[in-house]
């Protein structure tokens, strides 16, 4: 299922289990616990009648990467979409839809290495690796002419909320949206994992620690039946988090249904987050 971290194997609390991941994570494999990258693309913005551009770039580190823009003529935003662990950008497209009608912005998304048609292999995935993807999609970005007088927020789920918090720290959005995201990787593996030392992870991802850098304004998007990450950890970010900042929370979601459970009022509140940046100066 897309969306689905650390945690992919439904939660067993058993010795053998925790023995199991924990050989993994000491044979320094722990990306194979963590990154489900597939790579055939099911579909595109054209199967949801969206006009679409095809888009390659360099990361950061030179590795060759591939996105779509889905461009709204008059758009006053690009969305830039910081993707989860699992699947590729062709399992967004219902969402990007959603995004695009009824938020009138542009939408760029694309892959991390190993994912879809960008280059390199599940080996070649790390928190590093997945901060050089985020840096030369952004920097690519802002190098397009046709998008230079649209401003910048950072849409991350899940895992991508921690590429999109990293990213956020040294070359700031207007805005930033972390959705179903946790505190640190190590925190919600300890959730799903509790027999597991933790003490030889070497994947970090430790954004409720960053937050407190950030100075742009935050939304945080939480189901309180989100199975994978629990609710507590969103109000822990939001807790560390400086001003402005909003939390919403939608009763009944899940980890992966968020914007079909939250139906109106998930759009809505993306909306009001945008009308609100617009109050903002047009330096950011």
């Amino acid at each position: 299922m897309v969306g689905t971290m650390l945690w992919r194997v439904p939660l067993l609390a058993s010795v053998s289990l925790a023995g199991i991941l924990g050989a993994i994570m000491i044979l320094g494999l722990e990306k194979f616990a963590l990154y489900f990258p597939e790579r055939q693309l099911d579909a595109t913005p054209q199967s949801v009648g969206l006009v679409y551009e095809d888009v390659w770039f360099a990361a950061a580190d030179g590795v060759k990467l591939h996105g779509w823009l889905v461009p709204a003529p008059g758009a006053r935003f690009t969305v830039v979409w910081f993707h989860g662990n699992a699947g590729n950008i062709s399992h967004r497209v219902s969402n990007i839809g959603y995004l695009h009608r009824l938020l009138r912005t542009n939408v760029f998304i694309f892959d991390y290495r190993g994912y879809g048609q960008s280059q390199g292999g599940r080996f070649s995935l790390s928190e590093e690796a997945t901060y050089r993807d985020a840096e030369g999609a952004v920097a690519y970005l802002r190098s397009r002419r046709d998008l230079a007088g649209t401003r910048f927020v950072y849409f991350g789920r899940s895992l991508g909320a921690a590429v999109a918090v990293e990213l956020t720290r040294h070359d700031p959005p207007a805005g930033l949206i972390l959705e179903t995201t946790f505190s640190t990787l190590k925190d919600v593996a300890r959730v799903h994992y509790p027999f597991v030392p933790l003490f030889f992870l070497q994947t970090k991802y430790e954004t409720v620690h960053k937050l407190p850098e950030i100075r742009v304004p935050i939304l945080i998007l939480h189901g309180d039946q989100d199975e994978v990450v629990p609710l507590e950890q969103a109000e822990r970010l939001y807790a560390a988090a400086n001003e402005p900042k909003t939390l919403h929370v939608i009763h009944g979601a899940r980890h992966n249904d968020t914007y079909v459970v939250g139906g109106t009022k998930y759009f809505d509140v993306w909306a009001q987050f945008l009308q609100s940046l617009d109050r903002l100066p047009n330096d950011l």
